[in-house]
């Protein structure tokens, strides 16, 4: 142990020998560091990994510098499946000790199978797009994927959680047992896995058995043939009787015992051998097919996104199309009410001057629309009066209300029409509309039969008028039109 100081050996005691500094915390520091990596170390070996790393994080809290809790706790990450973390820790191991560390040993290990790291890494990704399947709302595809996942990484606990979450949802808490007992034999003591198995006994009402069922007890000595059998947990230990001889047919039937248990024993080192290489070449397939499948899917939402960008192209054209199409209606409007001006037909002229919108003419086009709107708006203004007159007698008040604004809008605007547009919105039920307009008439036209009509009207819907124009004097007045009775009837 060296001084943070000076750097300088430290002894005994509690100063540093060269600069005199007080390292009694240090050391307290450092031996921390050590008790805990021991607790870590005693967890590791009894498979409990959640307990082993969180003493070896507390050890590395102490002491940084603690190489053999730094490459412990890269084991234990590389046991639960979690193999960047474990690469994280050893490559940081072998940056603070280059010489002489274990750590180089295990990254050389891992980057020498090169296949297995791809399939690790092509397992994690595909764990990801789990997560993300889930987060979708697709939980089929994400157990399809969760299975190749833990086939290709049969030790990652986050899978068997995530599988056993997406099986408990569905409700097929067997299944989800299955998967946490499998996980639990990787860490004994993961709290996440413990939850989730609480959780599945209380909707199940079982207890789940987390001893193995070929698990032996220690039993007391037995005594077969003359032989004498130990058996302390999996292990069995057979003494054997007291040495005599054997016969010819004894030794003929060990041999023939011999053969065949060597035969059972080639038996059994070559038949998974075999089906090791079939599995393998099974996974390399599924991978294949799993990245052609990923290619195929991003080409498909390519294409999908210059469709809809075709799409919207269209839609465009479509809506210029029409605009155009519009505009070209209009001018052959304007060209025929022309015609019909120039030949004195005034009548036609003004219903073919109704299709056309001034707002899209050119300047030329709208100095021949108010050219002639300046002889024939009056015909046009009372098309559009009967058109609404009609319209209020159908009940369609809307069209009414649309004639009679453009009515409105040609030459100066009069009592009469303003009086039916405001009795329109009135039957409509739109009466702050209605009401606007019969005091724009009480306004503009103080004193006439139409004012106190619509003064009237007004305080029917509940208005107040703005002056007053009912007096007997005012109502001697000349009004610009003929009144209009309630019923709406000329």
């Amino acid at each position: 142990m060296n001084c943070i100081v000076c750097h300088a050996q430290l002894t005994a005691s509690d100063y540093c020998p060269k600069c005199g500094c007080n390292v009694k915390a240090l050391k307290k520091v450092y031996a921390l560091s050590g008790l805990y990596y021991n607790q870590g170390l005693e967890k590791a070996q009894i498979r409990d990994l959640s307990g082993a790393i969180t003493c070896l994080k507390r050890s590395l809290k102490m002491n940084k510098l603690n190489i053999q809790a730094r490459n412990l706790l890269g084991l234990v990450y590389f046991e639960t499946g979690e193999v960047v973390a474990a690469l994280s820790q050893w490559v940081i191991s072998k940056n603070m000790m280059p010489e002489g560390n274990p750590a180089s040993g295990y990254i050389d290990k891992l980057q020498k199978n090169a296949n297995r790291l791809d399939m690790i890494n092509t397992s994690i990704k595909k764990y990801n797009q789990c997560l993300e399947y889930c987060r979708d709302d697709n939980p089929d595809m994400a157990k399809i994927q969760l299975k190749k996942v833990l086939s290709n990484n049969p030790k990652l606990i986050k899978g068997y959680h995530l599988l056993a979450l997406i099986y408990m949802k569905e409700g097929e808490y067997e299944k989800a047992r299955k998967r946490l007992k499998a996980a639990a034999r990787i860490d004994k003591t993961n709290t996440t896995t413990l939850r989730f198995l609480r959780e599945i006994e209380e909707q199940t009402g079982r207890a789940t058995n987390l001893d193995s069922r070929f698990k032996m007890k220690e039993k007391e000595v037995e005594k077969q043939d003359g032989s004498v059998v130990y058996r302390s947990g999996n292990d069995t230990i057979i003494q054997p009787p007291e040495y005599r001889e054997k016969s010819i047919t004894n030794t003929l039937v060990n041999l023939v015992l011999g053969l065949l248990v060597g035969a059972a024993a080639l038996w059994f080192l070559v038949v998974p051998a075999k089906t090791q290489k079939i599995n393998q070449e099974a996974n390399k397939k599924v991978v294949e097919y799993s990245d052609k499948m990923a290619t195929l899917s991003a080409e498909l939402d390519r294409m999908q996104e210059e469709m809809d960008a075709s799409t919207d192209s269209v839609s465009t054209a479509q809506s210029q199309i029409e605009q155009a199409n519009t505009k070209a209606s209009g001018y052959e409007n304007l060209i025929k009410a022309w015609q019909a001006y120039r030949e004195g037909s005034y009548s036609t002229a003004a219903n073919a001057i109704e299709g056309v919108n001034a707002e899209s003419l050119s300047v030329e086009a709208k100095s021949m629309y108010d050219s002639m709107m300046s002889e024939i708006g009056s015909t046009v203004k009372s098309n559009y009066e009967n058109e609404a007159a009609s319209a209020m007698e159908s009940g369609d008040y809307d069209t009414a209300i649309s004639n009679l604004e453009k009515a409105l809008n040609i030459g100066e605007q009069d009592s009469d029409t303003m009086f039916n547009l405001a009795q329109a919105y009135d039957k409509k039920g739109d009466t702050e509309n209605a009401n606007k307009w019969y005091q724009k008439i009480i306004d503009e036209y103080p004193g006439t039969d139409t004012a106190q009509d619509a003064a009237d009207y007004m305080q029917a819907n509940g208005g107040q008028t703005a002056g007053n124009s009912g007096d007997d004097d005012a109502q001697s007045g000349q009004s610009t039109g003929e009144p209009v009775t309630q019923d709406g009837e000329e």
